[in-house]
């Protein structure tokens, strides 16, 4: 699919008014025009905007004046990833500025279009949120928020496929949704199959799970077709959300615990010779190539020797009677 840098440069800083060195942030790669057969719609118009991008600055927001974006791209990926970045911004300050856009229904207030957990680590801090503020609609939103996170790689594909259908069921047009994560209609088709045969509570609590992609995720989605593997999923993760283990590990234990294990063969009964006096003497087992006859020297000492010496004479009535059938 042919890309273009489409918003390289777009949140360039002029000359900022604070004592503060200029920031560089990092562009957003998004798709180009020619992945939806022109440069129309939401991609057009991210397009034609260019130049009015690179006259915006950066601003300081209070973090208590932005809401998230309407639509969720990530799962949670625990507290430690959280603390990272925050720790990593206490030390070097943000150096990439968040995106956000007017609020549509409350004037005064922001929506983020990325930027979510640098967000989330400047409220941690105390301290205002470095951003570019610019004007855009629902579908620019979701392109840019897709291709933000697309260009940097660390979404998961569980990620991918519930941002897909979160797209779909908010009912923005597949050619839309494809722009936002780069893919074509049969990849698109693929994440949004996995994220719904899958209930999204067990999703939640197996968590992003970096490093299973979708093959592993459609097995999953087999094996819960099975007569009551929903409900056994759902008690298995309840146990697995209570414990310390990271994602990938909740999700192969889920799969462990849901696989099919084989039924243990019956117990078949083996023919056994017992005296007249009721004392067990002999047992044949069938050994698959071989027989086994047991004996019990405990109630019958000697009898091993004594069937033995007889073998030649046991042997010919054997083959006599096999002759005569």
């Amino acid at each position: 699919m042919a890309r273009k840098n489409l918003l390289a440069g777009l949140i360039a800083p002029q000359a900022d008014q604070s004592s503060e060195p200029a920031i560089q942030p990092r562009p957003v790669e998004l798709v180009g025009a020619s992945a939806l057969g022109g440069a129309r719609g939401a991609i057009g118009a991210v397009s034609r905007s260019i130049e009015q991008l690179k006259s915006q600055t950066i601003v300081e927001l209070p973090v208590d004046q932005i809401d998230p974006s309407f639509v969720s791209d990530r799962l949670d990926g625990g507290a430690a990833s959280q603390a990272n970045l925050t720790a990593l911004i206490q030390e070097h300050g943000q150096q990439v500025p968040i995106l956000v856009r007017p609020h549509p229904q409350e004037e005064g207030r922001y929506q983020v279009v990325y930027g979510h957990r640098r967000l989330r680590a400047a409220a941690s801090l105390g301290r205002p949120v470095k951003a570019v503020i610019r004007r855009l609609s629902d579908d620019e939103l979701v392109v840019a928020q897709g291709q933000e996170n697309s260009a940097r790689a660390d979404l998961t594909y569980i990620e991918r496929a519930l941002f897909a259908t979160a797209l779909e069921e908010r009912g923005f047009e597949r050619s839309i949704i494809m722009a936002a994560l780069s893919v074509d209609k049969f990849g698109l088709s693929k994440l949004i199959g996995s994220a719904t045969k899958i209930p999204r509570d067990i999703i939640s609590a197996v968590g992003p799970a970096p490093g299973v992609g979708r093959d592993k995720w459609q097995a999953l989605a087999a094996l819960l077709d099975a007569p009551g593997a929903v409900e056994k999923a759902r008690a298995l993760t309840e146990t697995l959300a209570s414990s310390d283990k990271l994602s990938e590990e909740r999700f192969r234990e889920l799969m462990l615990g849901l696989e099919p294990r084989p039924e243990p063969k019956a117990a078949t009964e083996e023919p056994t010779f017992t005296a007249p006096s009721g004392r067990k003497v002999a047992v044949l087992r069938d050994a698959g190539s071989h027989s086994n006859v047991r004996i019990d020297k405990r109630t019958s000492p000697g009898f091993g020797e004594f069937l033995f010496e007889r073998l030649p004479e046991l042997y010919a009535a054997y083959e006599k009677a096999a002759k005569g059938k």
